[in-house]
C-alpha cells in the first residue's frame, strides 16, 4: 500500500471506488486504499495509523464542509501539515464536499436525473411519499432527495454507486475528481 484516501463514511468509499473503476482504475492494484472512518471524529486515529506517525503513506481525503475543523485539526496534530484555509487543505490532499457527497452528486446530475436513478432503483414511490410529508413540502426537490438518501441504513452507499454510475464523466464533482487525481501522482 502506497496511499490512503480517508473518507468520512462508506458511501464516500463506494463513490470513489465506483468512479475509479468507471475510469478504468483499480485502486487496490495501484496500492491505494480508500478507508471509511465511520465519522469525522475518527480522523486523528486514522491519520496516526496511516500517516507520518504510523505507516507513512501518502494521504488524501474527502470530507463534508461541516466536518472541516475535525480534519484541519487532525492533519496538524498528526504532523501532516497546517491548513489555514481550503487551498491549504487541498495542497495537503484533502478536498471538501460543499455540503456532503450526496449534495455534490445531486448537483452534478441534476434533480431529474437523480429521480430517474431513484426510479431505476425501484424507490420512486417511497420518494414521492416523502415529498408529500408536511415537513418536506416547502423543500426543494434537491433537498428532498438528500433527505431521502439518508432515511435508512445502507441507502447512501446504494445510491453512491448508482449515482456515480449515472454520471457523465465530464461532469464529475470537483472534490471526487481532485482526490483521485491527487493519489494518481
Amino acid at each position: 500500500m502506497r496511499a490512503a484516501v480517508l473518507v468520512e463514511g462508506n458511501s464516500d468509499r463506494v463513490a470513489l471506488e465506483t468512479l475509479a473503476a468507471r475510469r478504468g482504475r483499480d485502486l487496490a492494484s495501484e496500492g491505494v486504499a480508500v478507508v471509511a472512518l465511520d465519522g469525522a471524529g475518527n480522523i486523528r486515529s486514522a491519520l496516526a495509523h496511516f500517516g507520518p506517525p504510523g505507516l507513512g503513506l501518502r494521504l488524501a481525503g474527502l470530507y463534508d464542509a461541516g466536518e472541516e475543523e475535525w480534519f484541519r485539526r487532525g492533519l496538524e496534530h498528526a504532523g501532516v501539515g497546517t491548513a489555514r484555509d481550503r487551498s491549504d487543505m487541498e495542497r495537503l490532499g484533502f478536498f471538501v464536499c460543499v455540503d456532503d457527497l450526496e449534495d455534490e452528486l445531486i448537483r452534478a446530475l441534476g434533480a431529474p436525473a437523480v429521480e430517474a436513478v431513484v426510479a431505476a432503483q425501484g424507490e420512486l414511490r417511497p420518494f414521492r411519499t416523502l415529498q408529500k410529508q408536511p415537513a418536506q413540502r416547502g423543500w426543494t426537490t434537491e433537498a428532498q432527495l438528500r433527505r431521502f438518501l439518508g432515511t435508512h441504513s445502507g441507502r447512501k452507499a446504494q445510491y453512491a454507486r448508482a449515482l456515480v454510475e449515472a454520471l457523465d464523466l465530464e461532469r464529475v464533482p470537483t472534490p471526487l475528481d481532485r482526490v483521485l487525481a491527487y493519489v494518481d501522482r
